[in-house]
């Protein structure tokens, strides 16, 4: 709830409208729409019901009138809060810094009269269809908050799939909407792009890529683990070339551009936050998210 000050930074006043209901937003689309636009001389190409009569009785040449479409503004915000999200290592979690993220996404949209649903990857996962206004923000940050402690009391089981959360998510959105995920992309788990590529072709899809710095440059030397079956060791990082004998596992972690290049491929688009930004450094990045919905 705190974050809604720095929402409202650098928020234009030419799309902000008081109704989130269809018709609250106007865009340009495709096609004739059925809001009137504007009047302009007839071109070659114009189709002849267009003329406005009015304007070329007055002026002595055809004139068409032009139309836009409005549509409902509605968005629904995936949280990842599985176990591998529930870690970090400057500043805050990965699954902090990805609800910071998405919330201060969810207060640009329904600041401009948008409505913002959520779904949450946890062991309780949460489901909210959009809604819009500061009632609306309120339970979507309540369900966010009991959704993230019910995670962190949870036991550490290995990650539950991403692709039947989105699926849920799909769901709670109305034709025209718009997905976004915010996750490490860990463990999407099988089957995960299959799903992402049928959601491309019928809806839009963001993806917000969480990154914590350990991931990105871990620094050198030896670090103990414990894994959810009971092993423990120590282990160094993969990039660190091994000096002496270390116990556990040293699979190098793919970048996080390599993650997330097979969804590029297929249309989604990606933006980066790391975890140590915080929010001041992260809602220019969802301010220019915010653009493209």
């Amino acid at each position: 709830m705190g974050l809604r000050h720095l929402a409202r930074r650098g928020a234009g006043t030419a799309t902000r409208v008081r109704a989130g209901l269809p018709g609250g937003l106007v865009t340009r689309r495709r096609g004739r729409g059925t809001e009137p636009d504007d009047v302009r001389p007839f071109a070659e190409g114009d189709d002849v019901r267009h003329i406005d009569r009015n304007v070329t009785a007055r002026t002595g040449s055809l004139h068409v009138r032009t139309h836009h479409e409005e549509r409902d503004r509605a968005v629904v915000l995936v949280a990842d809060f599985r176990p591998s999200m529930l870690v970090g290592t400057r500043r805050a979690l990965r699954s902090v810094a990805a609800a910071e993220a998405l919330v201060l996404l969810g207060w640009r949209i329904v600041g401009d009269g948008g409505r913002v649903g959520l779904c949450v990857a946890a062991p309780e996962p949460a489901a909210l269809p959009p809604a819009g206004g500061g009632r609306g923000m309120a339970a979507l940050c309540q369900a966010l908050a009991r959704a993230h402690e019910s995670a962190l009391l949870g036991p550490p089981d290995p990650d539950p799939p991403l692709g039947p959360v989105l699926e849920r998510a799909r769901a709670l959105l109305p034709a025209g909407g718009h997905l976004v995920l915010a996750s490490a992309l860990d463990a999407p788990g099988e089957g995960f792009a299959e799903v992402l590529a049928v959601l491309a072709e019928r809806i839009a899809v963001s993806l917000i890529l969480v990154s914590d710095p350990f991931e990105r440059a871990a620094p050198p030397g030896l670090y103990p683990y414990a894994t959810p079956d009971g092993r423990r060791g120590t282990a160094r990082p993969a990039k660190e070339p091994a000096k002496g004998p270390a116990k556990g596992p040293a699979k190098a972690r793919p970048a996080p551009e390599e993650r997330v290049a097979p969804y590029t491929r297929l249309g989604v688009a990606t933006l980066r936050v790391d975890s140590e930004m915080g929010p001041e450094g992260v809602a220019p990045l969802m301010e220019r998210l915010d653009a493209v919905l």
